[in-house]
């Protein structure tokens, strides 16, 4: 059988213009949310099969790589169902490890804990632009915060990083669950049918509102319900002012709490804000995470066409570990998505060092070399990247090669 040479679907190999820009955009996380208090963290790439499928992960519960046992715990010929061949399996995402994470390390962790996480997650998705079935995440979490303290560090710590990176006229959408729930419930929703309510609301960007009064009544749900639920939609503006009418609209099925929580996150990023964004309230923000309980929030991007990030609070988590809740919010930033915009746009790192070529005629005897390898070393030692190669016959293609690297500086050595 042939090998192959290509990658397996959905992933890919990293050339090294794209990983010198992966690099940089880590080292500006860890430097950015480091200066906000985060502390880096890392959890195993394969969790328990019971974890991952905990009804917690929504849709990404549908697309688990899952991993067979091992030796003689795997008995093909006896297993009835899938959970006699599978134990375990790679994490979709960073929330459900770091919940475990915490759970288990939280005698050891400061309260509360700022905790920052990188790493590889599979998702058995369809690929395409942007979407990959092995892709790095890039989380920030604070952990035992109950206050809108953790939403406003967390959409700060963020916006600032994406405008270090150079991103402009970026929209933070901003929700609350418990306003999407009263809303529901306001205009006559059964309680058990929410879910179904939110995922067609999801789809507003796409259809319309036209669109998701269409599939609303194809659920069955009464006109009335639907005619007041959208009603609500076309009166609500994106500003402080549209989190004030779902105050008052919702008085007798809200906790005014949330809208006046919602208004002071708003108010205070948008007015310590370092970065060119707005903050704007999206009351047609869903989120397809279940475990989210309180504020969400997403990044949209023009350039995109979509989101490049996104978060909440899910206080109710850790709870499903350890028996009592813990107040938990997260924000998590698409790298993969902000590297592929860096890429196209031929975003050059600002802080480069220096890059020299030292081509070095081929045969160059010992005690001739010696002299260049240590002049190379001082030169690293004042910052300059040296790199030694031995001189092509196409000296001329060769060049043109390490300019398209970065090198701009050649220095030829000769055997005389």
């Amino acid at each position: 059988m042939a090998l192959k040479k290509k990658p397996v679907t959905g992933m890919k190999d990293i050339l090294p213009k794209e990983m010198e820009i992966r690099n940089y955009v880590m080292n500006m996380i860890r430097e950015t949310y480091g200066k906000f208090g985060f502390t880096a963290i890392e959890t195993p790439c394969v969790e328990h099969i019971e974890n991952l499928s905990s009804k917690q992960g929504g849709e990404n519960e549908k697309l688990i790589f899952k991993i067979l046992k091992r030796g003689e715990k795997l008995k093909l010929d006896t297993a009835e169902c899938e959970a006699d061949l599978v134990d375990s399996g790679l994490r979709y995402d960073l929330t459900v490890p770091l919940s475990r994470y915490y759970s288990n390390n939280a005698s050891q962790l400061p309260a509360p804990f700022k905790a920052l996480q990188m790493g590889n997650v599979w998702r058995a998705d369809r690929p395409q632009r942007g979407r990959f079935r092995q892709f790095m995440q890039c989380d920030i979490d604070i952990l035992g915060e109950s206050t809108y303290l953790a939403e406003i560090e967390l959409v700060m710590a963020t916006t600032t990083l994406l405008g270090k990176l150079d991103f402009h006229n970026f929209t933070i959408r901003i929700n609350d669950r418990k306003i999407l729930k009263a809303m529901a419930q306001y205009s006559g929703f059964p309680e058990e049918s929410f879910d179904t309510v939110f995922i067609i609301l999801d789809k507003m960007d796409k259809i319309g509102l036209e669109g998701v009064a269409e599939e609303l009544e194809k659920e069955g749900f009464s006109k009335e319900s639907i005619d007041t639920y959208l009603g609500m939609f076309k009166e609500i503006t994106s500003d402080i002012e549209g989190v004030r009418y779902c105050k008052e609209k919702l008085r007798d099925v809200l906790d005014p709490k949330v809208a006046e929580d919602l208004e002071t996150i708003i108010t205070a990023v948008d007015s310590v804000k370092n970065a060119d964004f707005k903050i704007s309230f999206d009351p047609t923000l869903v989120r397809g995470m279940s475990y989210y309980t309180g504020p969400i929030f997403e990044i949209a991007m023009d350039e995109f066409g979509g989101s490049v990030g996104g978060g909440g609070r899910y206080d109710e988590m850790i709870g499903k570990f350890t028996g009592q809740n813990t107040s938990a919010c997260g924000f998590s930033i698409g790298f993969e998505r902000i590297v592929m915009l860096l890429l196209e746009r031929g975003y050059e790192i600002p802080t480069s060092a220096a890059k020299k070529a030292y081509l070095i005629e081929k045969n160059m005897p010992a005690d001739k070399l010696l002299p260049i390898l240590k002049q190379a070393e001082e030169e690293r030692k004042n910052g300059v990247q040296v790199n030694i190669s031995i001189m092509k016959k196409n000296k001329k293609f060769q060049k043109e090669q390490m300019t398209a690297e970065g090198y701009t500086e050649f220095v030829e050595f000769f055997n005389k």
